[in-house]
């Protein structure tokens, strides 16, 4: 079940707070508004949108607002409970068969653990097993890549456009030098720009792409747990067993509480 993941808008929302604060405490409402230049904004982010439109297809950029939503959102993904089906399994696979596991598949939701079953049930060869989930494992990293380079570029593209912003702006101001009403204006696209694309890049889209390379790597790792489980399936290993090899990947701190619960329970 995905939740909104709050540290993404809290995070992005503390660092233009405290942007918004610096700029008031300085000078006031009349130098946060100083920082409001709609020329530099549509430069900047204009500039973006078009250097993304050249660099990635359309059927790809169709899909940016959907992998940045990902970055909101959090996917609970819990490795005890797969453990614990996996040590569910193994005890029904044992006494019954592992054409008995049929039967559970309709209560299981993950796709994968469902493949990777349906596998075993089937009789495949553990290597066999293994080459076909870990080609679906670098399927999902290559498309989960894919996505996330829209917002690497975009974070490469936005300080550049900042550039070229200032660039525009000096020269407007040098053109103008002879007109003094024009050079604040002409500063502050020279100025602003840059401002905009560095605060775009570091704020928003270089924190989109580590927050996207973190969830693709838990479920990664998640994914290699589920084959291990399917492989012990498999190889009809005893339930304690698989129990062992698969706690291994529990959080640190729920291992060392699940150990101190089992030396509770031996007392």
């Amino acid at each position: 079940m995905k939740k909104i993941d709050m540290l993404t808008p809290i995070g992005i929302l503390i660092g233009i707070s405290m942007v918004v604060f610096g700029v008031i405490s300085s000078g006031g409402m009349s130098g946060f508004l100083a920082f409001i230049d709609v020329p530099s904004i549509l430069i900047v982010l204009g500039g973006v949108f078009g250097t993304l439109c050249v660099s990635f297809p359309l059927k790809q950029l169709k899909n940016m607002g959907r992998v940045g939503k990902q970055a909101f959102q959090s996917k609970e993904i819990n490795v005890e409970e797969i453990v614990g089906t996996f040590v569910h399994l193994s005890e029904k696979a044992r006494r019954e068969g592992l054409l008995s596991l049929e039967a559970e598949l309709e209560q299981i939701d993950d796709s994968f653990v469902k493949k990777g079953i349906l596998l075993a049930i089937d009789g495949v060869e553990p290597e066999m097993i293994r080459e076909l989930l870990e080609a679906e494992i670098a399927a999902v990293e290559e498309r989960h890549a894919r996505g996330r380079s829209m917002f690497e570029k975009a974070g490469d593209y936005a300080p550049a456009w900042g550039m070229i912003g200032t660039l525009v702006g000096l020269v407007l101001m040098l053109k103008s030098l002879n007109t003094p009403s024009s050079l604040g204006p002409n500063m502050a696209i020279a100025l602003l720009t840059t401002f905009y694309g560095a605060l775009l890049s570091n704020l928003f889209f270089q924190p989109i792409v580590a927050k996207l390379a973190g969830k693709t790597e838990h479920e990664l790792f998640v994914k290699e747990v589920i084959i291990k489980g399917v492989i012990g399936l498999q190889a009809g290993q005893n339930s304690r067993f698989v129990q062992a090899k698969l706690k291994v990947f529990a959080p640190i701190e729920k291992r060392k509480l699940e150990e101190k619960r089992e030396h509770v329970r031996e007392a």
